[in-house]
């Protein structure tokens, strides 16, 4: 961890337990130029079959670069064409916000006393994969991580480097003109042939965004992770 990333600390809005005593994380990781408040909205739609969880939705930790209003995990290189394999800009930036994602959530473990498998890990496009980034290069597995239209920032070199193996749900939408689901589709398949319980759905209509069918097959999800 650089000395810069060490001094860097994430917060952001939050949800209690609805039933008042926790004992499963859901961090939710935001998009580019977005923040927290956009994320945490979903808690409320998990709540009820996540009573006993609690939902935390970090701000990312620089200013974004297009919209100083919101923030990002790390900048964008519009000077590359895109590459859904090999995006070698995409994974030298989700690698170097690795540590402060990886400090955040530490520190939650510590002050909460659970842990990685205590915890869901959701992210939203930029923040899909961080999410991804981080929770595949833990020691022990996460219960699980859900992707919203993003994927590996690098499928064929991250399938080859994997730590833990949680199980991981893939949600995109079908007409994404900005991250295109030719990104999930190539995590998919490099994490399926690395070993990876993994499940994926497209959502045809929906651009680049979290289609109500969409939440409803993660929620699938979730009910099956948390038994």
């Amino acid at each position: 961890m650089s000395e810069e990333n060490k001094m860097k600390s994430l917060s952001g809005p939050m949800m209690k337990a609805k039933s008042g005593k926790a004992d499963t994380l859901v961090v939710l990781l935001h998009g580019y130029g977005s923040d927290g408040n956009d994320m945490i909205s979903l808690a409320s739609f998990w709540a009820g079959i996540l009573p006993n969880a609690m939902f935390i939705a970090p701000n990312a930790p620089d200013v974004c670069d297009i919209n100083p209003m919101g923030f990002q995990w790390f900048a964008l290189d519009t000077s590359q064409t895109l590459d859904l394999e090999n995006q070698k800009s995409r994974l030298k930036g989700s690698r170097a916000a690795r540590p402060v994602v990886l400090n955040f959530l530490q520190s939650l473990w510590s002050d909460t006393g659970l842990s990685a498998k205590d915890t869901i890990l959701i992210g939203f496009s930029q923040g899909a994969m961080m999410s991804l980034e981080v929770g595949l290069m833990l020691d022990e597995s996460l219960r699980g991580i859900i992707s919203f239209s993003g994927g590996l920032p690098a499928p064929k070199i991250m399938a080859k480097e994997l730590k833990s193996k949680p199980p991981i749900c893939f949600v995109h939408g079908g007409n994404d003109d900005v991250v295109p689901v030719g990104m999930s589709v190539v995590s998919n398949k490099a994490l399926k042939e690395a070993g990876v319980e993994t499940c994926f759905h497209i959502s045809p209509p929906a651009g680049h965004t979290i289609a109500m069918d969409g939440l409803e097959f993660a929620s699938d999800f979730i009910k099956k992770i948390i038994k």
